[in-house]
């Protein structure tokens, strides 16, 4: 059996990337896509429900797709360092792929809105990181300006290499299923993802390698919706840190990719992402970021509304680990009893009859 190689290798003639090309990978990919029957049964018994987990990406998280390409593709051009705005995920990934190439990373951060989880790994991969006294819009326009004039590379998702990075989600999901799904639902945030995916099963279909494309179906959090409500947000608020943006990258992509599968884009509240956030957990054992949920909440919303049809095939990603945020994952918990340590004190507190 050939071991994983990373994204790039396994996809190379889906990508933009010639023998020239230094790859700079930790092995990205393969991540499980694992039937969630339980969940299934809770929220749509006549669906056949699967979660594409990208939290097993090497930084947990679905940014490592893209940032193993940007970055080879920032050697290939011999820019000297990289930089990105980020609520937490991009950062990491930067940082990570960052150092594996040797090369410097700067970060811009909303001061006091990423998660320590995230900030953590970029600060321990050696990241320059500058806080702003604003919100993620307002750094990525720091960053695109200083971009345009200095020997930066752009790494966020307005980098094509991005974006091509990402597609091969939609690839694994095609490869693992034996076919394309009926319906793919996203958190949407910067919008990258979900327009990614849709170019993914686009050149999959193209090329053959499935018969059918699915439905693209993207769900922001209500306190951060700008696609679904059509125009820019202020000052974007959620629990969901991932995904609080005002102003998408991706904006038109993401609605062409809505607009060209037939699929939809539509809004949570904080409310249905936490209740998703504890469901998966409980029921499927899988712990994600907080985001990562607003596609679950998203189906059990479609539910609801009666958009769902028997026999479906639904697959909703989980686009980062729990881990990233487990401040959001305590608040929300039942707190551990302490008792004293005796056999007796312990066994009533589990409630044990005699």
């Amino acid at each position: 059996m050939i071991p994983w190689r990373g994204i790039i290798e396994e996809y190379r003639k889906f990508l933009p990337v010639s023998d020239g090309t230094p790859v700079v990978s930790l092995q990205e990919g393969n991540t499980p896509l694992i039937q969630a029957k339980r969940l299934a049964e809770q929220i749509c018994p006549g669906i056949d429900l699967y979660l594409k987990i990208e939290g097993a990406n090497p930084t947990g998280s679905f940014k490592d797709r893209g940032m193993t390409l940007a970055v080879s593709k920032t050697l290939e051009k011999k820019a000297r360092a990289v930089m990105c705005a980020s609520t937490g995920n991009t950062s990491a990934a930067a940082a990570a792929y960052g150092a594996k190439a040797g090369i410097p990373v700067y970060v811009l951060i909303p001061a006091g809105n990423i998660a320590l989880g995230k900030l953590t790994q970029a600060i321990m991969h050696g990241a320059r990181i500058i806080q702003i006294e604003g919100n993620f819009d307002q750094a990525l326009n720091i960053v695109k300006e200083l971009c345009r004039h200095d020997e930066f590379e752009l790494v966020n998702s307005l980098n094509p290499y991005r974006l091509e990075g990402q597609k091969t989600a939609a690839m694994e999901v095609c490869d693992q299923l034996g076919r394309a799904p009926t319906m793919h639902v996203l958190p949407v945030g910067n919008a990258g993802n979900i327009t990614a995916y849709w170019k993914g099963y686009q050149e999959y279909y193209a090329a053959g390698q499935v018969r059918s494309l699915p439905q693209m179906v993207g769900f922001q959090a209500e306190g951060a919706a700008p696609l679904v409500r059509g125009h820019v947000i202020e000052q974007p608020s959620t629990v969901a840190s991932a995904i609080r943006i005002g102003n998408p990258a991706s904006w038109q992509l993401a609605m062409n990719a809505v607009n060209e599968s037939s699929g939809l884009i539509n809004m949570v509240t904080d409310e249905e992402i936490l209740a998703a956030y504890r469901m998966v957990a409980r029921e499927e054992g899988v712990f994600c970021e907080p985001a990562s949920a607003a596609s679950v909440a998203g189906v059990l919303n479609m539910n609801a509304k009666k958009l769902l049809d028997e026999g479906s095939t639904v697959v909703c990603t989980l686009t980062g680990h729990g881990l990233k945020d487990p401040d959001t994952a305590m608040n929300i918990s039942p707190q551990p009893l302490t008792v004293s340590a005796t056999h007796e004190a312990v066994k009533a507190a589990l409630n044990i009859q005699a």
